[in-house]
């Protein structure tokens, strides 16, 4: 299916920040471009607003004095829908209500030609739901965005039960032309991103609640080992937990209380305080001028080693071998179950289990387990733990030879799954339930996660390289331990598990 021709009018219906930034992208791309929005001089200011945006560009030698002037010949305000009857294309970013929106394209059905495509800018509510009323609901889909949509590369394209095929295909084509990176879903209840984003900020979360440890160091391991931009609390602070706390029960209740979407008591009790994060002045950290955030705790170390011994295949963490040979310190490698020996600390990377249930149930001593890392040959920091029966001299062993591999701690109570893996786990099988019931692909899933939220790696292409079975022990492991359905491993990496496979084969 071909894109949008250049030659049909864009209109966005919305002249907020998220309807103007629509509107820059659809005239940067080459349209005729109209805004509407109802409130007085809104579409006005938006149009202003673009203009603004587009002078930087200039002034920074990112786009041309020629460029800018064609795309001022492209761009007006309209005062009425009526002035849309000959648009090719209406992109729908108004308050998220469900009502307000099915007026809208109940009045645009009866304005616009029988060809014109109506997409919705919407980030939870049903397509399907949307198109219920219209007299040709095969013309509607979903063209969700990001904020900000000038900068953000994902589009998501929603398909409701009545949607044309022809119709998202087109969208996905426009979206691909007008340089963005489109991905394919069903319509359920959080498409692909803020369905699967939650346990992102569910895990750390709940770690805060039973008291493995702090905000600021939870983040630093997100951050530091785990890849990603920012921890779950400094990015809920920023995104507001208002908005973060509604979406999470929203996702919650649309599907009927699945424990797996469930909401936090540490958020719920910030909103209830109106501690919103950063636009209050405070949320888990401070904002106010002079605030000092908090530092991430670190373990000192001293000490070091000229000789260790790797008992069998590190899986994910193989990357510390290597490490050590760089920093001079001689490998012995032996046949075994995937354990580092540094002077009394026998080191095992984290498979789901407490530290104190591996120990009695391998029969380890002195047993140090380290976090899983997005990278083991970059990361300068480690979550560990340990076994209550683990001496003092094997904790400073573990930590002595991280320090030496430029690897800083930061110790966590003797929890399931850590950090870092336990969270990278809950991804990986919310991301298997999106494929198993038919929502995406693999292949955009990864790439919603990777360009809607800029995560390391996409979640499940980051299972096929640590091993789906890793994954779907680690889950079994949480489940065991809790008791509980919100840890149950999907279908799909059950399956991918048993026939030895991976889920981008």
């Amino acid at each position: 299916m071909t894109a949008l021709d250049k030659n049909s009018l864009v209109a966005v219906i919305g002249g907020g920040a998220m309807g103007a930034g629509i509107a820059q992208v659809a005239l940067q791309a080459g349209h005729p471009v109209a805004l509407f929005d109802n409130r007085a001089g809104g579409a006005q200011q938006a149009v202003q607003g673009i203009v603004h945006q587009l002078e930087r560009q200039v002034e920074k030698a990112k786009m041309t004095e020629s460029f800018f002037d064609d795309c001022l010949s492209r761009l007006h305000s309209v005062e009425s829908l009526g002035q849309l009857a000959h648009a090719g294309l209406i992109i729908e970013a108004i308050v998220e209500n469900i009502d307000v929106k099915r007026t809208v394209f109940q009045d645009l059905e009866d304005i616009c030609e029988p060809t014109c495509i109506l997409a919705s800018n919407t980030s939870s509510l049903s397509i399907t739901a949307l198109a219920a009323s219209l007299k040709r609901p095969e013309r509607l889909v979903g063209m969700h965005f990001f904020n900000p949509a000038p900068l953000m590369a994902l589009v998501e394209v929603i398909s409701g039960l009545a949607t044309d095929e022809s119709v998202a295909e087109c969208i996905h084509a426009t979206a691909i032309a007008w340089r963005k990176k489109p991905v394919r879903a069903r319509s359920t209840p959080g498409f692909i991103v803020n369905r699967v984003a939650r346990p992102f900020y569910a895990e750390s979360f709940r770690l805060v609640q039973e008291q493995v440890s702090d905000p600021a160091t939870l983040d630093a391991l997100m951050r530091d080992a785990g890849g990603f931009r920012m921890g779950a609390f400094e990015l809920t602070d920023l995104i507001g937990h208002d908005v973060n706390y509604a979406v999470t029960c929203s996702v919650f209740d649309a599907y009927y209380n699945d424990t797996r979407f469930q909401p936090s008591l540490i958020q719920k009790e910030l909103v209830d305080a109106g501690r919103f994060g950063r636009k209050s002045g405070r949320g888990f950290f401070e904002y106010h001028d002079g605030a000092v955030k908090p530092e991430p705790k670190v373990l000192k170390a001293s000490g070091g080693f000229d000789r260790c011994v790797v008992e069998g295949d590190l899986g994910a963490a193989h990357g510390l071998v290597a490490r050590m040979g760089k920093a001079g310190i001689e490998v012995v490698l032996r046949g075994g179950s995937g354990l580092l020996h540094a002077g009394e600390a026998v080191m095992a990377m984290s498979d789901g289990r407490m530290a104190c249930q591996r120990a009695r149930e391998d029969g380890l001593q002195n047993l140090v387990l380290f976090d899983l890392a997005h990278d083991f040959n970059q990361t300068n920091r480690l979550a560990i733990t340990w076994a209550s029966n683990t001496s003092e001299q094997a904790r400073a062993d573990a930590v002595a030879l991280l320090a030496q591999l430029g690897i800083q701690t930061s110790a966590v109570a003797d929890v399931p799954g850590l950090v870092v893996l336990r969270t990278v786990a809950m991804l990986v099988n919310e991301g298997a339930e999106v494929v198993l019931h038919g929502v995406s692909s693999a292949a955009d899933v990864d790439l919603a996660m990777v360009a809607g939220v800029n995560y390391p790696i996409g979640p499940l292409a980051w299972a096929d390289s640590i091993s789906p079975k890793a994954i779907f022990d680690c889950l079994e492991h949480l489940q065991a331990s809790y008791g509980e359905e919100r840890y149950r491993p999907s279908l799909l990496l059950r399956r991918i598990t048993q026939e030895g496979r991976r889920f981008h084969d």
